[in-house]
């Protein structure tokens, strides 16, 4: 076992993998990854990605131990090791002292290394991911070793999901969407929406214009569980999307919830993104699941090859036993 070395990282980047389901009763959210389809498609490229490092568009540098299969996945970033460059959506074996960087495109949010196995460090609940709020882990910072396998493996592209510019987001309807009057859903549903600024791992505001999205007696209602994916009004009727680190009970109406399918793009919206929301039947939200992401070998560009160090002849052949 060897050790990624954290160089550089912006605030809040940490380890995360797909959280701790089965807790909400005792008050903690699942948590893990904001992105489930960018994990997808890290097992698709490696395998076993098991945990990773989650940044939200904050540069990052690191430093390999030993040669690992390293993929490259969520919202792109530029990325080069030891200063030649790396493509995104790949998986690709860098040796041992390889300094690899990862600086924001400003497209999507949340960007993610994996190495093949994952990164061992010390489970809590079952579960290497950080949840800043509940105070298990923390951010990343430098000096930090993240222990690892060494490994390798074949270089290979995965045909990433689209999510990253915002766009239209299916919801199905939840126990409190009855009590928002007919007219109500409707101008939602018609409201065109632009991801505010405002927004973490507990959920993203959405801003438009024109008054509030409320309800009759919301004031009165009772407080209940919530998960990710709930589309949540605050008092004065301002939508919240909530993320994987939301409180586990609310007492704000909640008009609908955005399909698991979707949740990556709406967590993966950037400030300004257009965003619209329609409802959907529960049976069109089941068959929206996405399957196993396709990858493919990658083909380097001959440019960005050291061809002192490839292996270019496969054999010898004699031109007298021809």
């Amino acid at each position: 076992m060897t050790g990624l070395e954290i160089i550089a990282c912006g605030p809040l980047v940490t380890v995360q993998d797909r959280g701790r389901p089965g807790w909400l009763s005792q008050g903690l959210a699942q948590g893990g990854a904001a992105d489930r389809a960018a994990l997808d498609e890290a097992d698709a490229l490696l395998g076993e990605a098991g945990a990773g490092i989650e940044t939200p568009g904050a540069p990052l540098a690191v430093r390999l131990g030993a040669a690992a299969h390293v993929a490259l996945t969520g919202a792109p970033m530029r990325a080069t090791a030891d200063g030649a460059p790396v493509e995104w959506n790949t998986a690709t074996t860098l040796p041992a002292g390889t300094r690899l960087e990862l600086k924001p495109t400003g497209a999507g949010v949340y960007s993610y290394l994996h190495v093949a196995g994952g990164f061992a460090t010390a489970p809590v609940l079952g579960s290497r991911a950080a949840h800043l709020i509940a105070r298990i882990g923390r951010a990343l910072v430098p000096g930090d070793v993240l222990p690892y396998g060494p490994s390798d493996g074949p270089a290979r592209r995965v045909q990433a999901m689209d999510r990253l510019g915002g766009g239209v987001l299916r919801i199905v309807p939840g126990p409190q969407t009855a009590l928002f009057p007919p007219e109500v859903r409707d101008r939602f549903t018609t409201t065109a929406f632009i991801r505010d600024p405002r927004g973490n791992r507990q959920g993203v505001r959405l801003a438009m214009a024109g008054a509030g999205f409320e309800t009759a007696g919301q004031l009165g209602l009772l407080s209940d569980f919530i998960r990710p994916g709930d589309v949540q009004m605050t008092g004065d009727g301002v939508p919240y999307i909530l993320g994987p680190e939301c409180q586990t009970t609310g007492g704000y109406p909640r008009i609908g919830t955005v399909i698991a399918a979707d949740l990556p793009r709406a967590l993966q919206a950037p400030p300004g993104a257009p965003l619209t929301l329609r409802f959907v039947t529960r049976e069109v939200a089941r068959a929206a699941r996405w399957g196993r992401p396709r990858t493919a070998p990658l083909i380097r560009d001959p440019r960005a090859l050291d061809l002192n160090g490839e292996q270019l002849i496969g054999g010898v052949i004699s031109a007298r036993d021809a």
